[in-house]
């Protein structure tokens, strides 16, 4: 046999020594990706749990207890308070309102609302409000600003876009959408892990990560509509016209710039959400007359 037959030979027999060791280290990765998958959904739907509020049950990582907590101490990690004392008491007015209504309506039902809400007008720069899960609502001094309009501060219409804001926030406290998104990022994290250990590179954990956060903005984007509901119901019952909600929109589309597309975007789009939400109101409609009349009734 010649010297070249015989390093084909030897060859040979090398890949074909390699070729069960390769396979190995793949089935191994599958089987480990396999059981974090499995622990991940297993974990996850382990966090079953009935909302006190609505009636439905959800996968959320924290108590309500442990919301209300956490939510209290971190009040103080979301910017300056506002030194604008006579805005801070509006803002405590209508969030109050609100609250007050929302707790009459719930109470009728045989429901109590297990949260102390709290409005916080904070010194910060940007046009926002948010909810900590546990009811520590916030508006900053720019959107409080940017929602006067042409009428002034402090009147009707001022009051209203202001109501449909923490409406809203209100909206994302009662529904638990921030414990329950951070149920839904951790199993999203471990399919995402998952994936990136079966697949053995770092393409295939960056393609995992994409898609993992694309699935965690749509239940974001879902949330917002959800939430702007709660909004307009609260607002008919506080007497405040949902279509001042539109505004809101208005505004938030204007301080929005071009933004990136809808599709990679936590939020929906204004142009979404202003569709929506007079689609809210047209079903609502018959409430909203009742509510006109009553506003005409009490001013005689």
């Amino acid at each position: 046999m010649s010297h070249h037959s015989q390093d084909r030979s030897r060859q040979s027999r090398s890949n074909q020594r390699r070729r069960p060791s390769a396979f190995s280290g793949i089935k191994l990765r599958l089987i480990i990706g396999g059981a974090i998958v499995l622990f991940s959904v297993v974990s996850f739907m382990n966090k079953g749990e009935i909302n006190p509020v609505t009636g439905q049950k959800q996968r959320v990582d924290m108590s309500i207890q442990d919301e209300i907590s956490q939510g209290m101490q971190s009040v103080g990690a979301m910017g300056p308070p506002s030194l604008n004392r006579r805005a801070q008491i509006h803002i405590d007015q209508i969030g109050f309102r609100l609250v007050k209504n929302l707790q009459e309506m719930m109470q009728q039902q045989g429901i109590e609302i297990p949260y102390p809400f709290d409005f916080h007008l904070l010194a910060r720069p940007e046009i926002n409000a948010f909810a900590l899960p546990g009811g520590q609502v916030f508006i900053t001094e720019s959107l409080y600003r940017a929602l006067e309009g042409s009428e002034g501060r402090e009147s009707y219409e001022h009051s209203a876009r202001i109501a449909g804001v923490l409406g809203h926030e209100i909206g994302h406290v009662l529904e638990r959408h921030g414990s329950e998104r951070m149920a839904k990022g951790n199993l999203i994290s471990g399919i995402v892990g998952a994936a990136g250990v079966a697949g053995g590179d770092l393409n295939s954990r960056s393609v995992a990560a994409y898609v993992g956060n694309l699935a965690n903005m749509k239940y974001g984007r879902a949330d917002e509509l959800e939430s702007d509901q709660w909004g307009i119901e609260l607002m008919i019952l506080s007497h405040y016209h949902p279509r001042y909600l539109i505004d809101v929109m208005e505004v938030l589309k204007t301080s929005g710039g071009s933004g990136p597309p809808e599709f990679l975007s936590t939020h929906p789009s204004s142009d979404t959400r202003i569709a929506k939400i007079k689609e809210i109101i047209m079903q609502n409609q018959q409430k909203i007359d009742q509510m006109e009349s009553q506003i005409v009734l009490g001013a005689n």
